[in-house]
């Protein structure tokens, strides 16, 4: 039986495609976008900059489908390269480390994910338009923009119309025994080109707890850290890695591949607005 996300997120897909022909927004012309020739973007050229020489992430991005192209509202397919299996495994929507690829559970959290999938995953945050947690958030088909200041990094996410904070100012983790966040404690810093971050705080409850649709669990001892790298222009890596001792027996880190939407731009999604999918969940 297809999972209560599986069929939000088809029904998503399809309400792209038909917001894709129906053109909610006039066509504007992304501005600062190198071209060619021909007026297509120039999505392998250098990656911009900020006035301090920092990679500037900025932009709206799409999740990239199986190393291949996104969704299409901007951007063209890419061809899917081989599978290399030495490395890093590419996060999925489904499986926070794609599929096929053993997660190390403690035996506790074997046991919930089992229950998890069993029902359907009617309990993912994505079926309540509850935040998804930022595993769901960076695979998740809507797009995501970042906004990048000297100090402060947004990302706002189409998806549940979520807003994640992450503060380059410098500034150590919490030790007040803060409130837990459903979007965690995000902190970042420059390595070379790479931005570093680090999130911790998460709430961890039943209801917050899902790295991915299957349900692979987490708590509130998750620390995640994660390595965003602009390559080019048109391409967003981010590793990932996940590690929370009272879920996993070690951590381990994934891949997450994006690509820049240009032409677009976001569309207003309000989940409870004529929500429907919980009338029919089973009781």
């Amino acid at each position: 039986m297809r999972s209560v996300v599986g069929k939000v997120v088809l029904a998503i897909l399809v309400a792209v495609v038909a917001t894709t022909v129906s053109a909610q927004w006039p066509k504007y012309t992304t501005p600062d976008v190198p071209r060619l020739a021909d007026g297509q973007p120039n999505l392998t050229a250098p990656a911009p900059r900020t006035a301090d020489g920092k990679v500037d992430f900025s932009g709206i991005w799409e999740i990239v489908f199986g190393g291949g192209g996104g969704r299409g509202r901007g951007a063209a397919p890419a061809p899917a390269p081989p599978p290399d299996p030495n490395a890093t495994p590419v996060s999925q929507f489904f499986e926070v480390a794609g599929r096929g690829y053993p997660l190390p559970l403690q035996p506790w959290a074997a046991e919930l994910k089992k229950k998890r999938m069993a029902d359907n995953s009617k309990d993912n945050p994505d079926v309540w338009c509850l935040p998804i947690g930022l595993m769901q958030y960076h695979n998740h088909p809507q797009p995501r923009q970042i906004v990048q200041t000297k100090n402060l990094i947004l990302i706002t996410y189409e998806s549940n119309y979520g807003l994640r904070y992450i503060y380059v100012d410098g500034r150590p983790a919490p030790n007040n025994d803060p409130t837990p966040w459903w979007f965690g404690y995000s902190r970042g810093w420059w390595e070379g080109d790479a931005l570093v971050v680090e999130t911790t705080n998460f709430r961890g409850d039943e209801r917050a707890g899902w790295l991915d649709v299957n349900g692979s669990p987490y708590t509130e001892a998750l620390k995640m850290t994660e390595r965003f790298r602009r390559p080019n222009f048109g391409t967003l890596e981010i590793d990932i890695t996940i590690d929370d001792p009272r879920s996993y027996t070690k951590p381990f880190t994934v891949r997450v591949n994006q690509r820049l939407m240009v032409d677009s731009e976001m569309i207003e999604f309000i989940c409870n607005e004529n929500e429907k999918s919980t009338e029919h969940l089973a009781k």
